[in-house]
């Protein structure tokens, strides 16, 4: 019989992330999920909360019952409005002009995208530059980004980060490097001109979470 602990299963899958991995995003401790399914014990409500919060697409009602489709029916139109509902825009590319928006408290947003998955505190939209990510996100597209506070040891590997160093910053997938205190950034793009880098964890001054793109509006 099919428990909610298979279905979470499903939403890791389909999202293409491991339990553990899963764990951090909901933001449980390492084993709560992976102990649970081995032993086919239950788990607190709250994480069932926190999946439905952090995963807007997924029925609730599929994830507690198994009935209806896994994926809600109707998704949500991008809309773009002035009146603060959804998520701030900021007409700069992560590459070339995201410390206005680091370092200007005052910079009010070119406008706001209204996108249900992305409507949550500290998530911004700017801008794509490059084509180090290609076909998985391509230059001039729009992609939302919220900052990571926890050390970055302790990030999922296999996600797409922006990184930001004293040098430059970068879009990438973040993968684990054979060298001890660096980590391996990782382009999508197979075209031989880009290829993986290791990088010292001590260079990085922010990390931010890429959690989603999209092509531009108008």
């Amino acid at each position: 019989m099919e428990t909610i602990l298979h279905r979470i299963e499903q939403i890791a899958a389909n999202e293409g992330v491991k339990i553990t991995a899963f764990e951090k995003i909901i933001g449980a401790s390492k084993g709560v999920l992976s102990r649970a399914i081995n032993n086919g014990t239950d788990i607190q409500s709250k994480w069932l909360q926190s999946i439905v919060e952090n995963y807007p697409l997924y029925s609730e009602s599929w994830l507690l019952t198994g009935r209806g489709s896994m994926l809600k029916e109707k998704t949500s139109t991008p809309e773009v409005n002035y009146e603060c509902k959804g998520a701030p825009y900021y007409n700069v590319d992560f590459i070339g002009g995201f410390d206005i928006v680091l370092n200007d408290q005052t910079r009010t947003p070119d406008y706001y995208i209204n996108f249900e998955p992305y409507n949550k505190e500290g998530v911004i939209w700017c801008n794509i530059t490059g084509h180090s990510m290609e076909p998985e996100l391509n230059s001039g597209d729009f992609i939302a980004m919220k900052e990571m506070t926890d050390p970055i040891e302790y990030l999922p590997y296999g996600e797409v980060y922006g990184f930001i160093t004293n040098s430059y910053r970068t879009i990438k997938r973040m993968g684990r490097s054979n060298k001890d205190g660096f980590i391996r950034l990782i382009p999508t793009n197979k075209n031989p001109e880009y290829s993986d880098q290791d990088i010292p964890v001590n260079m990085i001054r922010k990390v931010y979470a890429v959690l989603g793109s999209m092509h531009r509006l108008f």
